[in-house]
């Protein structure tokens, strides 16, 4: 047994391009779309969204996450497009976790293609964490057909960034002896809770790499970064101790889902549609939480890329597909200035356990017809895909690509804690 924790952190490999290669190559598909550039991510027909997950002959055209599939057909004009399918990817992330139960009972999913796993005193059943995890990775590859990336230390924080080391298909220690060799070096914007505007704030303060960070004055970044400026500080030093949590027991602080759309929204009705359609996949995923809301808020990004956003607190919570797109619509109608639209997305919040919730005595709706319905669509749905069912306000739209449970961007449940 060792007096210290052993923690690993599991990452997917382009995950949701693997997913999507590996399902495609069990149904017969003879191409391997890992071996050609190809993304994951928009509509292929329109061409229009944003690349979600790239391949590593993508990458080879500076091919980024997150940016348009117009500014990547720019760079790779014979770019292959696939849309995403994530009813698919959330089952692959599942069979990922359950390989992984077999050798820790304490997993954290820290997202839907990477995860926690707390290997404290598991060397007596299946050998040092080192061998551990590379006959891991070799199962994975093997059984579940992509790979991954294993880091390994005796913290959260370390286990992550040493799994980000070189890639794909590797494992990597960064225990706290090896930090000033292999993590000190690295530039400052690679360590985590370090974004884009952190890393210009630190890149003016002369701070350029994560060494510079450790070995500043703490209330030199306290001065200039407030309480950001110490925790950054901590975890340049590997400082960091949040244990694994166990998926099961988990409080889930919200569930939400974006879309950017191709085309520039100007009317209320067409963005009503597209929150209905967003709604529809938050709702779903509330009841499969067996959670209700208390808190529903829009956002909307504008064509000139201007953010806002409204929420509303309900009086009751609830976690019926029509009580929480009205409260969206109602709060799209308040905070709409009137701009061209680029961008919608709907978040629910402050969840409670619906088992328990109570039902309002002024409700208009009523609420268990509506509980049958929304089960029997989820039923449906998931039974036999996201389009057996939808509703007819769609068959006259011309939103295919964002309606009927398909968007372009999605988020998981966010899981509460920090790492």
């Amino acid at each position: 047994m060792t007096n210290k924790p052993i923690i690993m952190h599991i990452d997917v490999n382009s995950a949701f391009l693997s997913w999507e290669a590996c399902y495609r190559l069990q149904q017969g598909d003879l191409l391997d779309l890992r071996t050609i550039p190809s993304i994951v991510g928009g509509n292929p027909d329109t061409r229009r969204g944003i690349v979600l997950a790239k391949s590593v002959p993508a990458k080879e055209f500076n091919i980024k996450t997150g940016e348009s599939l117009y500014s990547a057909l720019q760079k790779c004009p014979t770019l292959t497009i696939v849309a995403p399918r994530f009813d698919l990817y959330l089952k692959c992330s599942n069979s990922l976790i359950k390989l992984l139960e077999e050798y820790s009972p304490s997993i954290q999913r820290y997202s839907i293609d990477e995860c926690f796993l707390d290997y404290t005193n598991m060397e007596q059943h299946f050998g040092d964490p080192l061998s551990a995890a590379h006959k891991i990775k070799e199962r994975i590859k093997n059984e579940l057909g992509f790979t991954v990336n294993i880091g390994i230390s005796n913290n959260k924080l370390l286990a992550k960034m040493a799994s980000d080391f070189q890639k794909p298909d590797a494992v990597h220690t960064l225990y706290p002896h090896e930090i000033k060799e292999k993590m000190w070096p690295l530039p400052v914007g690679d360590l985590f809770m370090v974004g884009r505007a952190t890393k210009s704030k630190l890149h003016k303060l002369g701070i350029f790499t994560i060494k510079d960070l450790a070995t500043a004055d703490p209330k030199f970044l306290q001065k200039h970064l407030k309480s950001h400026g110490i925790l950054i500080w901590n975890l340049a030093n590997g400082i960091e101790n949040s244990p694994v949590i166990e998926e099961n027991s988990t409080p889930i602080k919200g569930i939400g889902n974006s879309t950017t759309i191709p085309f520039d929204v100007t009317d209320r009705k067409t963005a009503h549609l597209i929150l209905l359609s967003l709604v529809e996949t938050v709702s779903m995923r509330l009841r499969n939480e067996k959670a209700c809301t208390r808190l529903v808020s829009i956002s909307i990004r504008t064509n000139e890329f201007n953010n806002y956003s409204h929420q509303k607190k309900l009086t009751t919570p609830t976690d019926c597909t029509n009580h929480i797109f009205m409260h969206a619509c109602q709060l799209f109608n308040e905070a709409w200035k009137k701009e061209p639209i680029r961008k919608l997305g709907v978040r629910v919040s402050e969840l409670s356990n619906n088992n328990f919730s109570q039902v309002s005595l002024f409700d208009s709706i009523d609420t268990e017809k509506q509980k049958s319905i929304d089960k029997t669509i989820d039923e449906l749905r998931l039974r036999y895909g996201s389009h057996t069912v939808f509703r007819a306000s769609f068959l006259q739209s011309n939103l295919k690509a964002i309606t009927g449970g398909v968007s372009i961007e999605e988020e998981l449940p966010i899981i509460s804690g920090k790492l």
